[in-house]
Order: C-alpha cells, then sequence, then structure tokens
C-alpha cells in the first residue's frame, strides 16, 4: 500500500484490533494499554500510515481548555495549590485555560466535549474517580503513575520518592538517629508505595528498623500530633520521626513538646513534602523539596507536547528534588 491508500480501517485489521482501538492507540487517549499502543504504532508505521488531520479536527474541535484533577482531599496542600499555579502558568504559555475537576466528574464523552486533555495529579487506586478519567477521550498525563489497572495515561511525570525518603533516612543517620519512624499513609498511590519499599529496603540494607506508622494521604497536624504520641509512648528510644503528608510536620513537633523532647537534640524531625507548614515551625523542618510549581509546569508541558504531536504517546519525564537541612535535624 501507499501512504495516500492506507487507511485507519487497514491499521486496525493488520493490528489485530478494532477501529476505535486503533484510533484511542494513535491519539494516545482511551483504555489501552501500553502493549497495545506500541504495537498498532509499530504496525501503522510499517504500513506508512498518516493521520487525517482535517478529519480529526471535524471530529472533535479544540476546546482551548484542559483539565486538572488533584487528589480528593488536595486542594487544601500548599503543595498542591503550588503545583495548580505552575501549571496554569505552563498551559497560558500555550494559549490554553486549566479547568480545576471536582470529585466525581463526568467522564467519557462529555468530558472530551469540554477539555482537549486531563492533568491527574497523585492518582490514588481508592479514587473512584480515577478510572474514569483515565478512559475519557483525550489524552492523559498523570502526576506519579497509576497503580491500578484499566487504562494506560498518555503519559506521566515522575519524581524519584523512593531516592528522596532515602537521602533523608541517610541524613538522620549521619545525624546519630538510630531508631527512626515514618507517618507515611497507605500503598494506594504511587508516592507513598515508593516510601514504604524505600523505607523496608533501608532498614534491611543499614539493618535498622523503621517503624512506619499509617497516617491518611493528607493527614492533619492533629492525625500527625496522635501519631507521634504513640510512637513515643511505644517505641523505645525513639530518636527521629520522617513524616510524610504535607502540612502535618506541625503535630509532630507538638508531641515532641509536650513529651518533654527538644526538637533537633532529643527527637530528629523531617518531612517528606516542604512546604509552608515545614518552614513555618520553630525550628524549622529539614524537609524534600519536590519544586511544586515546576513539577506542575512539567506536567503542563508533557500534556501540551502530546496534544501538539511532538511527544509519543507512552512518555515518562523524570522530575528532580532537592534535600533542604533545617534546624530540626541540626544535633550537635
Amino acid at each position: 500500500m501507499t501512504s495516500r491508500s492506507v487507511t485507519l480501517i487497514d491499521v486496525a485489521r493488520a493490528a489485530g484490533v478494532s477501529k476505535s482501538t486503533a484510533s484511542n492507540a494513535l491519539g494516545g487517549a482511551g483504555r489501552v494499554s501500553e502493549t497495545t499502543r506500541r504495537h498498532v504504532r509499530n504496525i501503522a508505521q510499517e504500513l506508512g500510515y498518516r493521520p487525517n488531520t482535517a478529519a480529526r479536527s471535524l471530529r472533535r474541535s479544540s476546546t482551548g481548555a484542559i483539565g486538572l484533577y488533584l487528589p480528593r482531599t488536595g486542594t487544601r496542600l500548599d503543595y498542591y495549590m503550588k503545583l495548580a499555579f505552575g501549571a496554569v502558568e505552563r498551559a497560558r504559555e500555550d494559549g490554553l485555560d486549566v479547568v480545576l475537576l471536582g470529585p466525581h466528574t463526568a467522564s467519557g464523552g462529555g468530558l472530551a466535549s469540554r477539555v482537549d486533555g486531563l492533568l491527574v495529579i497523585d492518582p490514588d487506586i481508592a479514587d473512584p474517580s480515577v478510572p474514569d478519567l483515565l478512559d475519557a477521550d483525550v489524552p492523559v498525563v498523570t502526576g506519579e503513575r497509576y497503580l491500578g489497572g484499566g487504562a494506560a495515561p498518555s503519559g506521566a511525570v515522575v519524581c524519584d520518592n523512593a531516592a528522596s525518603l532515602t537521602a533523608l533516612l541517610d541524613h538522620l543517620a549521619e545525624r546519630g538517629a538510630r531508631r527512626p519512624a515514618l507517618l507515611a499513609p497507605g500503598s494506594g498511590s504511587d508516592w507513598a508505595a515508593a516510601l514504604h519499599a524505600a523505607a523496608d529496603t533501608w532498614s534491611r540494607r543499614k539493618d535498622v528498623e523503621v517503624t512506619v506508622r499509617t497516617v491518611p494521604f493528607a493527614a492533619t497536624p492533629a492525625q500527625a500530633d496522635a501519631a507521634t504520641t504513640d510512637l513515643i509512648a511505644t517505641v523505645p528510644d525513639l530518636d527521629a520521626v520522617v513524616c510524610a503528608p504535607d502540612g502535618a510536620v506541625p503535630g509532630v513537633l507538638a508531641a515532641a513538646l509536650r513529651a518533654g523532647l527538644r526538637t533537633g537534640a532529643d527527637l530528629l524531625v523531617a518531612a517528606c513534602v516542604d512546604g509552608a507548614a515545614a518552614r513555618g515551625t520553630h525550628p524549622q523542618v529539614t524537609a524534600v523539596d519536590l519544586r511544586a510549581a515546576e513539577y506542575g509546569q512539567a506536567c503542563a508541558a508533557l500534556l501540551s507536547d502530546l496534544l501538539a504531536g511532538t511527544a509519543e504517546p507512552g512518555t515518562v519525564r523524570r522530575h528532580d528534588w532537592t534535600l533542604n537541612v533545617r534546624g530540626s535535624t541540626t544535633r550537635s
């Protein structure tokens, strides 16, 4: 066949899939596995298929907007607000508006008629809205990978969260910590799962037990206070606490103060997410800076590239973090 005569139906038949599956695989949308997506794209390339961009434009006109979906409890957190503003800033450069989507947002054709693509940040397997969002007939970029089944996103921006927690634990050990503890959510998100795995790996490598307490994804200071109070009461010689949820670390400091422990001396305290809560305490808290605004920009940039056809479906981009050492871990 010549490239002029090859149609989408030809590609679908050669790949052994339906026409709609072939369309979704080539367009980076819909409920298509990454294996199927690669297979269809390879067949299309072998056949010399070229999409009819004029027909595509007639089928679905551009809305000039993308959707942003944050964790259900995330909108009150400093990290996600910075991320959202970063995404808005980057999308504006490409002439795109950003629509903040709420829980139980309608998907499928209804959503596809309102936005050109979606950003789904920290998708959790317990969030019932996520599978529908991933199955919307538009390109989807996730901030961190989705651990559930079903449709694969069109792309992802990921941080090495296991490396960041390992760096925190190494730092605490260098400062003399021998009985550290971690307050972290359950393993329903890629971020939380990476923290649990890293704590376990570090424990075995260093032969130092890391006591883990499960707290909500967006734990409040009161919830962190209660978990830390329990740690202080039940873990002999506890000398360091790492708090994963953004905004919860003041609760760790409050529990230490009530127990008569001096932060930075008797108890080292660190956070997995840097933010206003970590910087606004006394002493200020050592934390991992995930560079939220830049992360939002990176997610929006990848989605924009997918919409423009300058990035391949299935693209995964890396995002860097830094460790900010402060007074809460400066034991002399």
